[in-house]
């Protein structure tokens, strides 16, 4: 117990879930090619009519489009990733 009691894995842990729940985020934002399929998808997902327009016409890299607010409450933990 004191050997493991020593092990800082919450920390790194908590980074590898973060990246995967990103890069996650990113396949589903590639699967939406067209942005008015981004559009569909955003509005089935509970996002307000000006966050849907104002993510799904973003000029960002899709990448960078995965930290925005918007798709982290479009696809955050309580909807998963699961849909589709």
């Amino acid at each position: 117990m004191g050997y493991f009691a020593l092990i800082e894995t919450p920390s790194p842990l908590k980074r590898l879930e973060e990246w995967i729940r990103r890069r996650l985020r990113l396949c589903r934002w590639h699967q939406w090619k067209r942005v008015r399929t981004r559009i569909r998808e955003l509005r089935a997902l509970g996002l307000k009519e000006h966050e849907v327009f104002e993510i799904a016409n973003t000029r960002k890299g899709a990448w960078r489009t995965t930290r925005t607010p918007q798709l982290h409450k479009a696809l955050g933990k309580a909807t998963g990733l699961s849909k589709g």
